[in-house]
């Protein structure tokens, strides 16, 4: 009895190697995909069968030499005589590649722990070697039991399968073994300690395994979701971009929340700003100094550097250690965020995982701010292409009927040149702002129905209803000339006498509602629901005028801003629209 339980003892002293092995395996990507039942490559899967094969060598070697004519065990030296065989803990590594790999990993490892115990000869040499074939192929089995969703191995699974694979081998030596005999006094020695160990051992490279990687998991976990607190709290200045304002605003918040002894970020030449330790040398405005901040821009690569690649020329500067980590646009490395810290052993790897997520979330604000900045500049050159339209008729006619006029009434002549002037310097000033007010639009029109009417002769009357209190709401530039041109050349279109156009800007509340009549013949009912919204082809045109200006009042002022064209067959249109907000909100705003 005594004899077992020091061979178990003895067993149990050997554990040390299972944990070294567990902890180096857990190292290896592919190993880490495998126990997480995700696919991977024949190569590698190759690799962690010869891994666990050597691991099975290991097993035996780190074991005891049991002699069944001797009561003393002795350590694995070479090749055994007829009598000895092996108290070892080569199961383990088999059993944890069934259980982790599948029937063939765990069969591959057996094969090769197998082959080479029954190379050691003994009298056990072949119902050893076999059994650990065996085990592969009960770990292996076991492991098709365990559901998809159960990714990660239980404790206790490990252990009863090892102890399973054992006593099956101890069964087998009974079997295979001759001498009986001596078979029986092996099995009686070594069958308990080693069923015991082994199932422990089992158990224990599991609980490591899980350990690390539940560790792991939970630093992880802390620094995503630091990361995504501090990037909340940076969001308003980085989505501005990357200036020198906001990288100072920046750095002042994660120098707060994150314990490094400075923060500083780059743009691809200079410092943009330096918050912490060493402020009276590290200055902002200055191109960069340390050729790994150099090496982060060029490789995209998070980086850390010593006291030997910092190279700081001010002695006894307290930053002798730094993370570096690219701040990215779009996959090109436009910057650098970094850590400072005393010295190497400060950086942790809760540290290191925080610095990856926020380096990879600040990034994706830098390119929300790009992707708005360019949406921003496209819409603005939208609105300048379509506040620069100026209908090329209205230009020749109204020079056509200055012309006329110059003979037969200079005096009128020379007010419609005065009106053309006001009207073009309008449309220039237009094109070059993003608001005007009511006011100033009602001016343009004015000016631009004094040369229709002059035109008309007497046939086009206009009717004014503003309300003063009006005039200073905002209104984009062009909006309502496009309407009333579109009044006259379409609304208009055939008359001889009568024509009437009534312009009206009535407040009600904080909202002004501006309306554009005419008494033309009408627009059918199915038309004008889609005049504005969409390009309508027709022998007088496409409607682009309307769609136009709907366009620019829903893109600066809102879809509540939108156009409201009513009409009817021989009944005239109105075309409406409302202005929400004063002036001087909308300077404010």
């Amino acid at each position: 009895m005594r004899c077992l339980f020091n061979l178990l003892i003895f067993l149990l002293e050997r554990v040390g190697v299972i944990v070294t092995v567990a902890f180096v395996m857990t190292r290896f990507p592919y190993f880490r995909r495998m126990i997480n039942r995700l696919d991977i490559t024949r190569t590698q899967r190759l690799s962690v069968m010869i891994m666990f094969g050597l691991f099975g060598i290991i097993g035996t070697y780190t074991g005891f030499t049991v002699s069944t004519e001797s009561p003393e065990f002795s350590t694995v030296s070479g090749v055994l005589a007829e009598s000895e065989a092996i108290a070892n803990s080569r199961v383990i590594g088999i059993i944890i590649a069934g259980l982790l790999g599948g029937v063939r990993l765990g069969m591959g490892a057996g094969l090769i722990a197998g082959f080479h115990r029954y190379l050691l000869g003994g009298f056990t040499a072949l119902s050893c070697a076999l059994s650990a074939v065996i085990s592969g192929l009960i770990a292996g089995l076991v492991h098709r039991r365990i559901k998809d969703d159960d990714r990660r191995m239980r404790v206790s699974t490990a252990i009863f399968t090892a102890m399973l694979g054992e006593t099956v081998q101890m069964i087998i030596i009974l079997l295979l073994s001759r001498p009986f005999d001596q078979a029986f006094l092996l099995v009686q020695a070594i069958g308990v300690p080693m069923i015991v160990a082994n199932g422990i051992g089992s158990g224990l490279f599991i609980l490591i395994i899980r350990t690390v990687m539940d560790e792991e998991e939970k630093t992880g976990a802390l620094a995503s979701k630091k990361s995504l607190r501090l990037a909340e709290l940076t969001i308003q200045h980085l989505r501005k971009g990357l200036s020198f304002e906001s990288a100072q605003a920046t750095c002042e918040i994660l120098y707060r929340e994150v314990n490094a002894r400075a923060v500083a970020i780059t743009d691809q030449q200079n410092i943009l700003a330096h918050v912490g330790a060493a402020g009276d040398h590290h200055h902002s405005g200055v191109p960069i100094q340390t050729e790994a901040t150099r090496r982060v821009l060029k490789t995209g690569a998070l980086f850390i550097a010593g006291e030997e690649e910092i190279l700081c020329r001010e002695a006894g500067c307290p930053l002798k250690a730094v993370i570096i980590a690219p701040l990215k646009r779009r996959d090109e490395t436009i910057g650098t965020l970094k850590f400072y810290f005393r010295s190497k052993k400060e950086i942790s790897h809760v540290m290191i995982e925080l610095m990856r997520g926020l380096s990879s979330l600040l990034s994706q604000q830098l390119e929300i701010a790009e992707a708005e900045r360019l949406h921003s500049l496209a819409k603005e050159m939208e609105i300048k292409a379509l506040q620069s339209q100026m209908s090329p008729h209205f230009l020749f006619n109204a020079l056509n009927t200055i012309g006329s006029l110059i003979r037969i009434d200079p005096g009128k002549a020379r007010k419609l040149v005065n009106s053309l002037g006001r009207f073009i310097r309008q449309n220039i000033n237009g094109s070059e702002s993003a608001w005007t007010t009511l006011g100033a639009e009602l001016e343009q029109v004015k000016s631009y129905l004094e040369i229709e009417e002059a035109r008309f002769v007497d046939k086009l009357k206009v009717c004014y209803e503003i309300d003063e209190q009006a005039f200073g709401y905002p209104i984009p530039p062009l909006t309502l000339q496009p309407i009333v041109e579109n009044a006259i050349r379409h609304g208009l279109r055939g008359m001889d006498k009568n024509c009437r156009i009534r312009i009206s800007a009535i407040l009600e509340g904080d909202q002004v509602h501006v309306t554009i009549e005419d008494n033309g013949s009408g627009i059918a009912e199915e038309r004008s629901k889609l005049l504005g919204k969409k390009l309508l082809p027709s022998e007088q045109g496409l409607g682009m005028a309307l769609y136009n200006v709907n366009r620019r009042l829903i893109m600066q002022a809102g879809t509540q801003s939108a156009l409201q064209i009513t009409s009817a067959v021989n009944k005239g249109t109105a075309v409406g629209f409302v202005l929400t907000r004063s002036k001087r909100e909308a300077e404010n705003g």
